[in-house]
């Protein structure tokens, strides 16, 4: 059975505000991203997710029991690092730590340790005075430290500077070795890429795509953008029978794909006219959404 499934799951505020019929599974072991705007749902529903709130209609499952009705069950094997991190009233991040230890009767902190070693964080710190990446950071620790099967992350890069933020990424993928179901949220197209097996693509409340990372990583096929110097070259060069899938006539520029055994063809072709410039386009999971919305033809912004 999947780690995580979303039924028909809909919660509406009003005014177009809120999470429409989405529908969701998280394989076991699996990485899976939810990207989208400020306000576009991601919170929401990873707060249904948590059983923190109550389905107008459909349902959160997490290991086969329903995320509201057994909110307090799912905490068993569920870790959380929230998008709005809101500590409890403890003088410094070291008294947060060992409480939340002891109410997850964690005796060995050898684990704590390490992260906060790797995070480079001083957790003896005022907690109320801590800077955003500080809070972050130890929110990242008490959540990693447990060694829970399921992983539920809003924003977890938020406030990490790139150092740091790496790292993350690095603990993250080390996570995913051990076994981990890790749902993770983000802004950030790249942090993603780098991490996900899959990833959903939110807006206005609904998903409108879920992109197989892996498959759009495949390596049997390259982009290249070309410009030319001239337009009679530009011209001429699109009417052989290379698939070009951007075509920016202002800039005598085209995109080609191509499969990786003909790339030789490709350069041999390209030695009868007069280049400006050559550049391979690398894969991008943005570029991948942008390119869809845009054949939807909705115009929205990711």
């Amino acid at each position: 059975m999947d780690d995580i499934i979303i039924n028909n799951l809909t919660k509406d505020y009003g005014g177009g505000r809120g999470i429409f019929n989405i529908n969701l599974n998280v394989k076991k072991g699996e990485v899976f991203g939810f990207v989208g705007t400020n306000g576009s749902g991601k919170t929401t529903t990873i707060r249904h997710i948590m059983g923190f709130l109550k389905p107008q209609e459909g349902e959160c499952l997490v290991k086969g029991l329903d995320a509201w009705k057994k909110s307090s069950e799912i905490k068993k094997f569920v870790e959380y690092i929230p998008g709005e991190i809101a500590f409890p009233d403890l003088p410094t991040g070291t008294e947060f730590l060992k409480s939340q230890a002891e109410l997850l009767n964690l005796k060995d902190m050898k684990r704590a340790d390490e992260l906060l070693k790797r995070l480079q964080l001083d957790t003896s710190a005022n907690l109320k005075r801590m800077s955003k990446g500080m809070k972050q950071k130890t929110a990242i620790v008490a959540s990693l430290m447990c060694d829970k099967d399921i992983l539920i992350l809003d924003e977890p890069t938020t406030g990490l500077d790139p150092l740091m933020r790496q790292t993350f990424l690095e603990l993250i993928k080390e996570e995913k070795a051990k076994g981990k179901t890790i749902f993770m949220s983000s802004q950030m197209f790249d942090e993603l890429e780098e991490t996900c097996d899959r990833v959903a693509l939110i807006l206005d409340g609904k998903i409108v795509n879920i992109a197989d990372v892996n498959k759009l990583k495949d390596t049997s096929s390259r982009s290249y953008k070309i410009e030319f110097n001239n337009v009679e070259d530009y011209t001429k060069f699109k009417k052989l029978k290379f698939k070009v899938v951007r075509d920016q006539q202002k800039y005598n520029q085209v995109t080609v794909q191509i499969a990786q055994s003909k790339i030789n063809s490709l350069f041999e072709e390209l030695t009868k006219f007069n280049v400006k410039f050559v550049s391979e386009v690398k894969f991008s999971l943005e570029r991948y959404f942008k390119n869809f919305l845009q054949k939807q033809g909705g115009g929205k912004n990711v």
